[in-house]
């Protein structure tokens, strides 16, 4: 489980609601007609902008990838397909067969090599899945940002909505405050989603997507490498490329002994 970003909404959010329970309670804070406009206009204009099937998929997408922490590191990667590369070299493609694996795009990719298919057809069949993963990521992203960006705008559309509201009943002193209140905390509900969850989650979809496909193309460059009989050892070398600079030196080790 990726508990930093748990830990990190759940901060955030805490330290909001403290700051508004320091004069006051958090009724105050509650105004149902100005949440309506706030949640209720982003979800309208998140639909217009995307499928429904689009924004249910960002939201899985977002709780199971935000919050696990599923990406595995490139160095355990590289042993792992380094390990592959020696039993091809002592068994044949077929060796692979035995090998088991938690990566389904490793498991994909070891099965297309010993279900004999032709290597030409399994990069193309691993490169079609890499852009795939992207795209899905990509669209959640863009659902996530949609959200950050339609939730203020809204927030300043049920101020405008308030103001009118209240100079309208300027006469009756009674429904200035619940006219102010729609006005000024429409502006904190949509700043609170956008700046608290859509945005942060947008950006965490992104750094996930970057090591998701970095991973895959790790995957894909071993794969092709061990179906055209490198030499596992310089195989580790050009995958060393996919590992933080600081990480080489346990690698270069490893190999050397």
């Amino acid at each position: 489980m990726d508990i930093l970003t748990l830990v990190g909404l759940i901060a955030g959010i805490l330290i909001v609601i403290l700051a508004m329970l320091a004069n006051a309670t958090l009724l105050t804070f509650f105004n149902l007609p100005g949440l309506a406009i706030v949640v209720g206009g982003t979800f309208a204009v998140t639909l217009i902008k995307f499928r429904l099937s689009s924004v249910m998929s960002a939201f899985r997408l977002a709780f199971s990838a935000t919050f696990t922490d599923r990406v595995e590191r490139p160095t355990d990667l590289v042993r792992e397909v380094s390990e592959l590369a020696r039993l091809v070299r002592k068994e044949g493609i077929l060796g692979l067969e035995s090998h088991e694996t938690d990566n389904p795009f490793l498991r994909k990719a070891v099965n297309l090599c010993v279900d004999g298919h032709a290597p030409e057809l399994v990069e193309e069949a691993l490169a079609q899945e890499i852009q795939q993963t992207t795209e899905r990521y990509e669209v959640s992203e863009r659902v996530f940002r949609g959200i950050g960006d339609s939730a203020p705008a809204i927030g300043m559309l049920g101020t405008l909505v308030g103001l009118v509201q209240m100079l309208n009943t300027l006469d009756d002193p009674s429904s200035i405050g619940p006219a102010m209140a729609i006005a000024l905390l429409t502006t904190l509900y949509g700043a609170f989603i956008a700046q608290l969850i859509a945005l942060p989650l947008a950006d965490k979809l992104q750094l996930k997507a970057e090591d998701e496909q970095r991973n895959q193309l790790l995957i894909a460059t071993s794969i092709r490498n061990i179906m055209r009989g490198e030499n596992p050892r310089v195989m580790a070398e050009l995958l060393s490329s996919f590992v933080n600079p600081e990480h080489r030196k346990g690698l270069v080790a490893e190999r050397e002994a």
